[in-house]
């Protein structure tokens, strides 16, 4: 079916979640084409597993944080980066504060929900704030300086999507800090044959040292003793946090806690799948198997 004429259930979470006028309607439809394209298996997910009344306002906040995150990582220099996020950041403020209707069919649907949900609105302006941490990133020297990176940008940047599931009072912020943690040097683990061909290492200088393994050895994709045991260490760092955020399962409304499950039960595939891969992620990374996300999907789309 054409993204241009979106399926009956699309047009009716719209009206389920009260977005009736028409240009309106067509903005949210653009960000739900632009999420099936880049992201078409969260798109499944949040259809299957969230109320019809959220899925708008989930959608349109992913695009938010996808638009954004391509900003701050394209391959433009550093400066013309931050003068391009400097316009972008300006221009969604000014329309959550109600300000001239903005051009962009994207700024102009996160504005409609964030009026309805002050919460997304507060999540979206405090990540705006934080956001540039990513662009400045230059490596970590200590575990401490990753920490830091999981509050200044990890962390706010998940509360916008999560913002829209689920109240986020102080208990539910430590717990979902937890799991960020986790699942934060889970993807650092999973995605280092990506990063180091793109010159990134999110790894802290002071645990290469602690395991006497060297960027070149990481880059060259060296299976030797010291890079297994490094391997293994992150994981168990990340597996003992996201072990600590699954007790975010129990928190949010009962209608939202199986998306908020399936994205936990992600995660524990995604790190038995890089577990069973070992030194083989320094040449490609680790994804949950097909049929095993699918049958996770369709356990929590049979609880919901």
């Amino acid at each position: 079916m054409s993204l241009l004429r979106p399926p009956a259930r699309w047009t009716r979470t719209l009206d389920a979640a009260g977005v009736a006028d028409p240009a309106l309607r067509a903005d949210y439809g653009a960000q739900r084409g632009a999420v099936l394209r880049y992201k078409p298996e969260a798109y499944l997910a949040v259809r299957l597993l969230v109320p019809a009344e959220l899925v708008p306002h989930v959608v349109v906040a992913t695009a938010f944080m996808h638009r954004t995150d391509e900003l701050l990582d394209s391959a433009e220099p550093v400066p013309r980066r931050r003068e391009t996020f400097g316009a972008w950041d300006r221009e969604v403020r000014a329309a959550l504060a109600g300000g001239p209707k903005s051009d962009d069919p994207l700024v102009r649907a996160l504005a409609h929900s964030c009026a309805g949900l002050p919460s997304l609105g507060e999540h979206v302006t405090a990540f705006l704030g934080t956001a540039l941490t990513d662009l400045d990133f230059s490596g970590f020297g200590t575990e401490a300086d990753y920490q830091a990176y999981v509050d200044a940008y990890s962390l706010p940047a998940v509360l916008v999507v999560a913002s829209v599931l689920t109240p986020v009072t102080p208990t539910m912020r430590t717990v979902c800090r937890a799991w960020v943690d986790g699942g934060q040097r889970l993807d650092f683990v999973t995605d280092l044959a990506e990063d180091l061909a793109a010159d990134r290492l999110m790894i802290p200088q002071e645990t290469l040292k602690a395991f006497a393994v060297t960027r070149d050895d990481l880059a060259a994709a060296r299976d030797t003793p010291a890079v297994r045991a490094l391997l293994t260490h992150l994981l168990d760092l990340s597996e003992a946090s996201l072990a600590e955020g699954r007790a975010l399962a129990e928190l949010p409304p009962p209608a939202t806690r199986p998306m908020v499950r399936a994205m936990l039960g992600l995660d524990d595939l995604t790190a038995r799948a890089a577990r069973a891969k070992g030194a083989a992620l320094l040449r490609a990374g680790a994804r949950p198997s097909v049929p095993s996300a699918l049958r996770l999907l369709l356990r929590e789309m049979r609880a919901r």
